[in-house]
């Protein structure tokens, strides 16, 4: 009698461990959304967060030497369009591996809402002649306006100390996005969700 008593308990016991373990289990978790097997789909260009905070007023360009320009250009005058400024020099691996980021971006957005500008400051003294500098701007097919910054006024204004450096200038006349070195693929996104984002905001008020 009391061997059959031992073993209803333990077959009851058993019963309960295997009903509590079945209320712990709970549902099985939903996949993620987004997910194709183990890699996640990456985000698309709406997707993408940029912050731009108000780096200050960007400085007046100071440049009496401007290739691809009938005359210096002025920062004033581009009030109502976002501006993508761009620091570079010519013989910079970094800086001719971002041009075609540039130029896509010109391609794509240049009007009335959107320029580029390109101020040139040597770093080498072959750098300097403007012959030189010429000959890049036909060889790497550059079309918007490029300053001659030879005495590095400009450079020095934006407390500059990188070669390239991207800016973007709203278009109230702020600085508003800072990129330092060359962009990739992906990279680049970031820059152009920054581009848009900036050429929706309301124009200025006059």
């Amino acid at each position: 009698m009391h061997i059959k008593q031992l073993v209803a308990a333990t077959a009851v016991f058993l019963l309960l461990t295997l009903l509590l373990a079945a209320a712990c289990a709970g549902p099985a978790a939903p996949e993620p959304e987004n997910v194709v097997g183990a890699t996640a789909v990456p985000p698309t260009r709406g997707d993408i967060v940029v912050e731009l905070p108000d780096l200050g007023v960007a400085p007046e360009f100071q440049n009496d030497v401007w290739l691809n320009s009938d005359g210096p250009v002025s920062l004033a005058e581009q009030r109502g369009k976002v501006v993508l400024l761009e620091f570079w020099t010519f013989g910079c691996i970094n800086c001719q591996r971002t041009i075609p980021f540039v130029q896509e971006w010109q391609a794509q957005y240049e009007g009335d809402d959107f320029t580029v500008i390109s101020i040139h400051y040597p770093e080498f003294a072959y750098e300097r002649e403007i012959d030189n500098v010429q000959d890049a701007l036909a060889r790497y097919d550059i079309t918007y306006p490029v300053a001659i910054d030879n005495d590095r006024h400009t450079w020095r204004a934006y407390n500059q100390r990188y070669w390239p450096t991207t800016y973007l200038i709203d278009k109230n006349g702020r600085i508003r996005y800072q990129h330092i070195g060359e962009f990739s693929r992906g990279s680049d996104q970031e820059a152009v969700a920054a581009i848009e984002a900036l050429m929706a905001e309301l124009d200025p008020v006059e």
